[in-house]
């Protein structure tokens, strides 16, 4: 069986105080309800063997958030093993967007589990930056390496 992949963008930006941020979403549907803590992610999705990553990270950023990837240089910050066995590619982008205009993309799945009715679900219920150490917090666990590998890279650039 094939591994699956994702690929993503993580937006950053300098607060007004000085602060790296990044933009995060807290994972919509069900199983996320409720939950603070490590229910957050880059915006990403899959993508299909032949796809180029970087072409899927921004489509699935415009299908997560409903809008585009704002301009900046695409800046790699590698791959990583997700606890699941999928390999996650993020891109880092520095840039900016109101929180408030995204407008998610939805899912469907069956819902309550074996009732055989399908419902609808937002992939991502809200978005908000955080600066890099509460984003270590929020982030699902197999994603932390990124805000890490983000860190390392702004601070080389100084």
């Amino acid at each position: 069986m094939a591994v699956k992949r994702s690929a993503g963008i993580l937006l950053h930006r300098t607060s007004p105080g000085g602060e790296t941020e990044v933009l995060l979403g807290h994972m919509g549907g069900p199983f996320w309800e409720g939950q603070d803590e490590a229910a957050w992610s880059v915006p990403k999705g899959e993508y299909e063997p032949g796809e180029e990553p970087l072409a899927a990270a921004r489509r699935e950023f415009l299908e997560e958030l409903g809008l585009p990837v704002p301009d900046g240089e695409p800046v790699p910050l590698g791959e990583a093993r997700q606890p699941s066995g999928k390999i996650v590619t993020i891109w880092a982008v520095e840039g900016d967007l109101d929180p408030a205009l995204v407008v998610p993309g939805t899912f469907t799945m069956e819902w309550p589990r074996g009732s055989g009715r399908l419902q609808e679900f937002p992939e991502i219920d809200r978005a908000e930056w955080f600066g890099l150490d509460e984003a270590r917090e929020k982030l699902v666990k197999g994603q932390r390496v990124f805000i890490d590998r983000l860190a390392e890279t702004l601070a080389a650039r100084r």
